[in-house]
């Protein structure tokens, strides 16, 4: 177990310090907010990684918690979302000053509803495709405003929350 430990903490370690793109002053952004859904609020934490110029890969934990009313009982739900996503940045092609971000991508998670086993609806975990839209406004050299629209995914409408570049 220590072996396998120590393996795991190699790769990270390995990856994040030979994974920096070096013509970029923001090669890593970490995002935290709040979502837009029919199914309660989310919260998602995340974290993208220019690969290229214009282009980032990134991962997000979303979690949320709502309570349904169906046929006089109430239900306590929950939903967490693990996924990956992939971002074209459009700032240089299109020239837009770099207090801006504006990107449009795809993304794939797997997300996991908790129901009561008394529940009779239809809530199913599974894979979701989604494809979103977004946009950065850095009030600083490193913090930032960010909102984003998607759909085809757990999220439904969009999510807003802060941006650190480090």
């Amino acid at each position: 177990m220590k072996n396998l430990l120590l393996i795991i903490a190699f790769i990270f370690v390995t990856g994040f310090a030979f994974g920096q793109n070096s013509t970029r002053d923001r090669s890593n952004q970490f995002n935290l907010g709040v979502g837009l859904s029919g199914w309660g609020v989310p919260f998602y934490i995340g974290i993208d990684h220019y690969v290229s110029q214009d282009i980032t890969i990134g991962g997000e934990f979303s979690y949320r918690n709502y309570n349904e009313h169906y046929k006089n009982y109430y239900y306590d739900h929950s939903i967490m979302g693990f996924s990956g996503n992939a971002n074209y940045h459009f700032n240089r092609v299109l020239n837009i000053p770099s207090d801006w971000d504006i990107y449009a991508g795809l993304n794939l998670g797997f997300y996991v509803w908790n129901s009561p086993d008394s529940y009779v609806g239809n809530h199913n975990s599974g894979l979701g495709l989604g494809g979103q839209v977004g946009a950065r406004y850095f009030l600083s050299n490193k913090v930032g405003l960010n909102l984003e629209f998607g759909g085809g995914n757990a999220f439904g409408g969009g999510k807003f929350g802060i941006t650190v570049k480090f």
